[in-house]
């Protein structure tokens, strides 16, 4: 089993950057695909970037060159480097594990852990 706890997440002006990281628990995080989702309400879950094992990072075209997605297995820990933040990027930021090297990192219903989330608010 795998505990996810997002962290970092707070409110920004338009232009802005933050950092928001995730930290798991277990031993075979190393083997986990690793991935960072967003929704708003009313909204379905959106991806953002996707980790694998073995370093593979994949990223949606809405963040592609803004955000950055990193991982230190020694840490256990991921992280999502947001720069040039937009209000549409306002959203509840979700960590999301899964012990198999997924196809489809894309897709919410493959992923068997997930954490509470962190707010990222965008606004002036």
């Amino acid at each position: 089993q795998v505990q996810l706890v997002e962290s970092g997440g707070g409110l920004v002006q338009p232009g802005g950057s933050l950092r928001v990281s995730c930290a798991a628990s277990g031993r075979t995080f190393n083997r986990n695909t690793m991935a960072w989702f967003r929704q708003t309400p009313g909204k379905e879950r959106e991806f953002v970037a996707a980790s694998r094992s073995s370093g593979r990072t994949d990223y949606a075209d809405s963040v592609k060159g803004r955000f950055t997605m990193s991982r230190d297995n020694t840490k256990n820990t991921v992280y999502l480097q947001m720069i040039d933040l937009k209000p549409e990027d306002t959203a509840v930021y979700y960590c999301a594990a899964d012990p198999r090297d997924l196809l489809y990192t894309g897709v919410p219903s493959e992923y068997d852990y997930w954490g509470r989330g962190t707010q990222v608010t965008v606004s002036s």
